[in-house]
Parts: C-alpha cells; sequence; structure tokens
C-alpha cells in the first residue's frame, strides 16, 4: 500500500460518520501539534547527529595525523639507523653480537618459561579449584586471570617464534605442551562466564568483591585487545617496516573478545526471563504489567548498585537499557507480527507501550534516547488490526457455525435439530452464536475504545444480516428440489419441514421479549450490551437502524420458513388434488375436506413444538395459499364451468367446509390457549370467492359491470386471471373478454392496501 493510500484509510477510519466532521478543526489542531513535536523531536535529533558526525570527523583527521606522524618518525629512525652504521666502525661485528647476545637472553628467558610452565599451570589449577568451592566470590579470579595472562604470552611467543624458524617440526609437539593451557583457560572462562551470568543477583546479594574483580578483569581484556587490533592494522599496513620492531611482534596476538561475552552474558540472562515471561503472558494477557516487573527491577540495580562497579566509561546503565530495550522491541514486535496473535494478547501489547515508557521516565530515560521505539510507533496500525483481528475472528465463527447448520440441513442429518425449554424445535448453534457475540462484545469494550467497539459491531450487523440472507437463500435452493424430480415424491419432505420449524423459531428467539418475566430475546440483551460501548451518535445514526433491520429480518425470515413449509404442502400433498379443482371429478368428490383434515394432521403435529406466535402465522398462510391455489385453479385443464352444473353450491360447500376447519381451531384440546388467530379476518378475505362465483354465473351482459365492481373492490385484480375465468365459461365469446378488456381500459382504480388477489395470477 502507497503512503498516499494509507493515509486515505486512515482518514477514512477517522471520519466515518457526518458528524464527524466536526472534528475536523480538532483533528486539525492535533496533528499540527503533533507535527511540531515530532518536527523539533527530528531537529534535534539532526543537531545530534550534525554533533556526533562532526565530532567522528575531527577524530579521524586527527587520527590520520597522528599516523602520518608515527610513519615519518619510524622513517626517520630507519634512517638514523642506516646512517648510525656507516657512522660507527666495526658496526657489523658490533651489531652481530648484540644480536647474538639478545638471541641468548630470549632463549634463556624462553627455556626459564618453558620449565616453569608447568608448575605454573598447576598452581592456576589449584586456584580454580579452591574458587569453585566458593562460585559466589571467586576471592582468586584477578591472580588466575594475572598467571594466564603470562602464559598465554609465553605460548603465544612460543608458537610465533616455532613459525618464523626454519625448522618447523617440532611446531606439533610444542601446540601438544600447550594443550592443557587451552582446558584451564575454558576452565577459567567458565568461571568468568557464571559471574558473568549473575551479576544482578550479585548486586542484590551486595557481593560487591567479585563485581569489582570481574569489571577488573574484562577491562584489562578489554585494552589489550585494541591494542591487538592496532598492532594488526599497523602490520597490515606497514608490514615491512613493522616486523624490523621488537614492541611490535611481542605481546598478545589474538583478539579474546571478552567485553563482547560481557555483553552478551547480559542478553543471555535476559533471554530466560523473557521465555519464561512470554509462557505467562500467553496464559495471562491481562498481566503483562506484572509479569514484566522483573525487567525494570534489574534495570533499577543495574542504576542503583551497578554503576558505581564498573568503569564509567562503560556506562553500563545506559549499556543495560539499550540492550534490554532492544530485546523488549524484539519480543513485542515478534508477537504483533504474529498473525495468529489473539486479540486480547494484542490489546495487551497496545496498553503495553505507554505504561512502558512510563516506567522507564521513573527510571531516569526520556522516550526520545531509547530506540527504536518500543512498538516501532505502530500503535495506529495495531489498534486496526486489533479491531480486525476481533472481526476476523467474527466472521469465522458465523461463517463455521452457518457451514455447520447448512451441512446438517442439507443433508438432513438424523439427530441435528436440539428443543428448548418449551418443546419446541431449534437449532444447536443458535446459541453458540449469541454467545460468541457477547464474548466477542467483551473483548472490543476492553479495548476502551469507541472506534473499535464501533468496528466491530459493524462488522456484527454484517456477518448477522448475511447470515439471514444465506439462511433464506438455502432454504430457497432446497425447496426448489421438491418441485423436480426425484424429490418431488416427497422423500425426505418431513425433516426438511421439522428443519424449517426450527429455523422459524430461531428467529424468534432472536426477538422474542417478555419483559413481565424479565426474559429478553438475545437482539434485546446484545442491544443493552453494545450501548455502553459505542458513542451516542453511533447508538442513534448506525446502531439503533441495523438493529431495527435486523429484528425485521428475522421476522421476514421466521415468515419466510412457514411461508415454505405451506407451499411445500401444496407442492408435494396437494398436487393431485388441486388439480383436480372445478374438473369434472371436482362436482364428484369432496376434495376441500381433503385438504382440511390433512390440515388438521399438520397443525395437531407441530403446535407443540412450533412457537405459539409462529402457530398463528401459519394457520394465516395455510388459508391464503389454500385460497390462492383454490381461484388459481380456474386454469387447471379440464377446468369448465356449464350453467347446467350446479357449481354454485358446490363453491359453498368448499367455502363452509374451509371456514368449518379455520373456525373450529379452538375448540380443539390441543390448541386451546394457543391460536388466537381472527377468524373474522380469514372469512374477510374468502369473500372473494363469491366475487368468482358472481363472475361465473352473470350472464354475458352483465358480465362487464361485475367485473367493474371487482375491480374496484380489488384493484390489484390481474386480467390474464379474468380471462381464464371468463374462458372456463361454457359460454365464452370473444366479445364478452373485449367488453372487459375495454372497461378494464377505462377504469381508473386507486391502489390501496394490497389484497389476496395480487397472489393470483
Amino acid at each position: 500500500m502507497s503512503e498516499t493510500e494509507g493515509t486515505i484509510v486512515e482518514l477514512a477510519d477517522l471520519l466515518r460518520h457526518p458528524e464527524d466532521l466536526d472534528k475536523i478543526s480538532f483533528l486539525k489542531s492535533e496533528f499540527t501539534r503533533k507535527k511540531a513535536a515530532i518536527d523539533g523531536q527530528l531537529k534535534i535529533g539532526l543537531k545530534d547527529q550534525l554533533e556526533v558526525t562532526q565530532s567522528g570527523m575531527s577524530l579521524i583527521s586527527d587520527g590520520q595525523r597522528t599516523v602520518n606522524q608515527i610513519k615519518e618518525e619510524m622513517m626517520k629512525i630507519d634512517k638514523l639507523c642506516a646512517e648510525a652504521q656507516n657512522m660507527i666502525r666495526d658496526f657489523p661485528d658490533i651489531n652481530l653480537v648484540s644480536q647474538v647476545h639478545r638471541n641468548f637472553t630470549q632463549v634463556e628467558a624462553m627455556k626459564a618459561n618453558i620449565e616453569s610452565f608447568d608448575g605454573r599451570l598447576k598452581d592456576l589449577e589449584q586456584l580454580l579449584r579452591e574458587d569453585d568451592q566458593d562460585m559466589e566470590n571467586q576471592p582468586n579470579l584477578l591472580n588466575i586471570h594475572h598467571g594466564l595472562t603470562q602464559l598465554r604470552d609465553i605460548r603465544d611467543d612460543a608458537m610465533d617464534q616455532i613459525k618464523r624458524a626454519s625448522d618447523t617440526s617440532l611446531e606439533s609437539h610444542l601446540q601438544d605442551y600447550f594443550t592443557r593451557l587451552d582446558d584451564v583457560i575454558e576452565w577459567f572462562d567458565d568461571h568468568v562466564g557464571t559471574a558473568c551470568m549473575n551479576l544482578i543477583p550479585l548486586v542484590q546479594a551486595d557481593n560487591k568483591g567479585i563485581i569489582v574483580r570481574l569489571a577488573l578483569i574484562i577491562e584489562e581484556e578489554e585494552k589489550s585487545d585494541k591494542k591487538v587490533q592496532a598492532l594488526q592494522d599497523a602490520q597490515r599496513e606497514y608490514k615491512d617496516l613493522a616486523s624490523r620492531f621488537k614492541s611490535m611482534t611481542s605481546g598478545p596476538k589474538q583478539l579474546r573478545g571478552y567485553k563482547e561475552k560481557f555483553l552478551k552474558a547480559i542478553e543471555f540472562y535476559a533471554q530466560p526471563q523473557f521465555d519464561k515471561a512470554e509462557e505467562r503472558f500467553l496464559e495471562e494477557p491481562d498481566k503483562l504489567a506484572n509479569i514484566m516487573k522483573w525487567y525494570f527491577n534489574d534495570l533499577y540495580v543495574v542504576k542503583v548498585g551497578m554503576a558505581n562497579l564498573m568503569p564509567k566509561k562503560w556506562r553500563i546503565f545506559k549499556t543495560y537499557t539499550d540492550i534490554y530495550h532492544r530485546m523488549m522491541h524484539d519480543w513485542l514486535v515478534k508477537h504483533i507480527d504474529n498473525p495468529e496473535l489473539s486479540p486480547p494478547h494484542m490489546l495487551s501489547i497496545i496498553d503495553w507501550s505507554e505504561k512502558y515508557y512510563s516506567k522507564m521516565t521513573k527510571l531516569g530515560w526520556d522516550m526520545n534516547a531509547l530506540q527504536p521505539h518500543v512498538l516501532d510507533t505502530r500503535e495506529a496500525e495495531l489498534i486496526r488490526e486489533y479491531r480486525q483481528l476481533i472481526v476476523k475472528s467474527v466472521d469465522e465463527w458465523m461463517d463455521r457455525m452457518f457451514f455447520a447448520d447448512k451441512k446438517s440441513f442439507t443433508s438432513r442429518a438424523p439427530d441435528s435439530l436440539d428443543t428448548d425449554a418449551h418443546g419446541y424445535f431449534r437449532t444447536k448453534t443458535l446459541g453458540d452464536m449469541w454467545r460468541m457475540l457477547k464474548e466477542q462484545t467483551v473483548v472490543a469494550g476492553s479495548s476502551n475504545r469507541t472506534d473499535v467497539a464501533e468496528g466491530v459491531f459493524d462488522a456484527m450487523f454484517r456477518a448477522l444480516k448475511s447470515r439471514q440472507n444465506m439462511w433464506q437463500n438455502t432454504i430457497d435452493a432446497e425447496s426448489q428440489k421438491y418441485k423436480q424430480p426425484p424429490h418431488d415424491s416427497g422423500e425426505g419432505l418431513q425433516v426438511f419441514q421439522d428443519w424449517l420449524v426450527a429455523i422459524a423459531n430461531d428467529q424468534i428467539a432472536c426477538i422474542d421479549d417478555n419483559e413481565d418475566s424479565d426474559q429478553l430475546g438475545y437482539l434485546t440483551r446484545f442491544h443493552r450490551d453494545l450501548s455502553p460501548l459505542v458513542s451516542p451518535s453511533y447508538l442513534s445514526r448506525t446502531a439503533t437502524p441495523a438493529l431495527d433491520a435486523l429484528r425485521d429480518g428475522f421476522v421476514d425470515l421466521g415468515t419466510h420458513c412457514i411461508t415454505t413449509f405451506v407451499s411445500l404442502i401444496f407442492t408435494i400433498d396437494f398436487r393431485s388434488t388441486v388439480s383436480d379443482f372445478f374438473t369434472l371429478k371436482w362436482h364428484q368428490e369432496y376434495a376441500m375436506k381433503r385438504i382440511t383434515t390433512t390440515f388438521d394432521d399438520y397443525v395437531a403435529d407441530y403446535c407443540k413444538v412450533l412457537h405459539r406466535s409462529l402457530l398463528d402465522i401459519l394457520i394465516e398462510e395455510l388459508a391464503d395459499e389454500l385460497l390462492v391455489h383454490y381461484l388459481s385453479s380456474v386454469r387447471n385443464k379440464g377446468a369448465k364451468f356449464r350453467r347446467s352444473d350446479p357449481f354454485t353450491e358446490k363453491f359453498k360447500d368448499d367455502v363452509l367446509t374451509a371456514f368449518e376447519f379455520f373456525q373450529n381451531l379452538n375448540a380443539k384440546p390441543e390448541l386451546a390457549g394457543l391460536v388466537t388467530v381472527d377468524f373474522a379476518i380469514i372469512k374477510q378475505k374468502w369473500r372473494v370467492v363469491d366475487k368468482l362465483v358472481r363472475l361465473l354465473e352473470a350472464d354475458k351482459a352483465s358480465v362487464v359491470p361485475v367485473y367493474e365492481d371487482f375491480k374496484r373492490e380489488y384493484p390489484d385484480l390481474q386480467m390474464g386471471w379474468v380471462e381464464a375465468v371468463l374462458r372456463a365459461r361454457d359460454d365464452f365469446d370473444r366479445a364478452t373478454l373485449n367488453g372487459v378488456k375495454a372497461k378494464a381500459g377505462e377504469m381508473y382504480v386507486e391502489r390501496g392496501v394490497e389484497t389476496i388477489m395480487s397472489k393470483v395470477k
């Protein structure tokens, strides 16, 4: 993402709502203030960097001048030596005798050192054994170091001489002779390492002696390494000239790196504590401040108890702080870069930044002196990531639960439904879904940031709406299968209908509030949980409309389930029955009675497992769907109304049969107190049948006035259906139809409330 795109994303995050435009002046002043502060820091940093650079350049220039002076002096000395040889008579003989004497003295010294080497090494081993018994004090540490330094120089000189000798056959024998020295050095290094790894405990135990001894040793080794490094540089640059001077070829030959090992030991001491802190942090992310107490305790010990025991040039408190700060930075960045980091851990790290710098300030450190920033100044990014972690978790949970439900639903898996305390069918994941949303609401609220909470709730609203849409699409896709082979036989229909009832009950559970018994639906409880966590403007302008839309969606989905349930009854159970309406068989059989008997069975089977508010919807849908199919049957193949047939009486018999069923529902013992449908409403809707009868029995001259009356009462009357009715008359002629169409073209009827005729095509 480019810098411009990143800026746009941040602005979009800050100005998410129209009322946020009022914040522009505040944001401008805030950003101006922050920019001024950053500019000030940059100026200070630039000034310091320029001073350091200028100082470094001056030192380089001084060093170059010193090197040139040394080079010139050495060349003068070499010239004087060459001239002196010509000034003194017999100088070659004198020089040869001098060299022989010098070599003899060196051989004597080397012989004495070699002969005493083994004894001196044994003495050092004894001192190390004594210190092994008192590792907390190691009183012999300085003596051991002094002795080892001498033995090291002896070995280095001997090995250097044997390498420069013409006969190197004894080199391997000499190496074997000095092998024990390496073992003793390793032993000594273990003692030094143990002391380095326990510096802070030693300070806490007020054991100053060993700390001072250790500091003297490392300081001496540091000086030795600098000397070796300088000699190596000089020998590389002035090899021929340097080889003529004994002082430049004697002494230590290799860098020993004790100072570097000392600094590394600081890191090694801290690392196990970071590892333990990590284990506790992963288990208890909210206790990070308590987990990290050791960090600040260590630095305080160094500041108060160690600084005066170490060389001032080491600036030991700054050294410890730099190492600890770098390790803290790496530890935190490792976690925030972990894609599996959970929201509670992310939030804890975000909050930790401010606490960290507050504690470091108490130790005397300015925030700008601690580089790099402990979180790489990524707090704003981390807030967005924290919010996105919660959103991702919500989306993953919602998807996982829906697809589990969908798999059970589409496979009609046995025992995949549950029942609640009232005995109503329910899916198994609804409670888990709302429990998950509750948990994520708590996580979002723990951030104490409304922008985080509002972003999470936006995602929750989207996820809930998406779940409603996915259920509706899945239900439609599955119900469509029953209109095609092989499912049109009704195989698996009951399990499918059970699922429809369970899904419908779920929707009611989401919005079913009973304040008298203090039993609230999931959505109302969700509303109460989110209200304290968001701004008043978000609550009124975003949350409340979204919750209202969800409430309507739950109602619509529940109703859709019942509508589909009823539609399948007509698709599977009444396919042959409905197709016989208004045909010859209709006059001879009692199709309406068979239908109401089937209705009776369905209501009896599902009245105890369907929420009582949905039971009324079921009955209303049965009445409406029956009426729609009944009216639409004028299109049935073979439908014909002969004026000589008593079809008006048959209509009357069908209507009375249907009325008998719907009117007597409350009288059934199993439905007592459950059904609250107003039969008068059903009866009013069925009055349209009378309009159909009048359109069928009217003579040709009266058809147009009857149609006109019909159209005025039912503005959504479809001309296609009227034409089908007229064609079903045995005296149909096109003139009558044209007269009706002409009247329809002349009429203007204002559409009001939708009537049952809008469903009759």
